[in-house]
């Protein structure tokens, strides 16, 4: 299958959640795809294997309050999406390899963004550990101590602070036809691989998505 049948293929699976996705942008301000087209160094991203049992589990525990997540028709590698920590340093996806993890995409000028930050903050609390993190990336392009000071008020204690001020995640996602607004969530099993995505918010502390995460780590290599 070529490049743009498989863009138009992933297109047309998350095509009613770009539209809520695009709604919810509005809602924040507008604020949503008119950025510059730089990137997180991810651009020639390959395809991944199918995992079928990966797949499965999402197909399966997709309900509910996640009932938007969607396994992805062609999974991709994402682990040289580069972004970096809260003192500065650099960052990989790479440097989570061996745990499933759920790719969170934010900005504090979101509103749908804001709402869901503390039901990440919990899934952290209660899932994260050796085999699986949270990671939550701002994408402000200004001050950082904007979203610093959104997690102190918020009183965000478990999620780990990450950014890419260049918006360069967001836009490798927009290329890959994966991303339409923010927040934008992957679910990305242990060998780097985006498997699932998720536009617009979730409720992502809720017996729904612990179910579904709990799915996605027990459905084999890929998780």
């Amino acid at each position: 299958m070529s490049e743009a049948k498989r863009s138009t293929s992933n297109g047309r699976r998350l095509g009613l959640i770009a539209a809520v996705a695009l709604v919810c942008g509005i809602a924040a301000g507008g604020a949503v795809l008119y950025v510059s087209e730089s990137g997180s160094g991810n651009e020639t991203a390959s395809a991944c294997p199918a995992d079928a049992a990966i797949t499965a589990a999402v197909d399966a525990e997709a309900r509910g309050e996640v009932a938007a997540v969607q396994a992805l028709e062609t999974p991709f590698d994402v682990s040289a999406i580069a972004f970096s920590d809260g003192d500065g340093q650099p960052v990989t996806l790479a440097d989570f390899s061996g745990k499933t993890l759920l790719v969170n995409l934010w900005a504090t000028w979101c509103v749908p963004c804001r709402q869901e930050m503390p039901a990440l903050d919990e899934l952290e609390r209660q899932e994260g550990g050796d085999d699986f993190a949270v990671v939550p990336i701002n994408v402000d392009m200004g001050d950082i101590e904007k979203p610093k000071t959104f997690y102190a008020e918020t009183d965000l204690t478990a999620l780990p602070f990450y950014r890419d001020e260049t918006m360069g995640v967001f836009n490798d996602l927009k290329r890959a036809g994966v991303a339409f607004g923010l927040p934008i969530s992957l679910v990305v099993g242990p060998d780097g691989c985006a498997r699932a995505a998720i536009n617009g918010p979730a409720e992502w502390a809720s017996p729904d998505a612990i179910r579904l995460i709990e799915a996605v780590k027990a459905s084999g290599t890929s998780a």
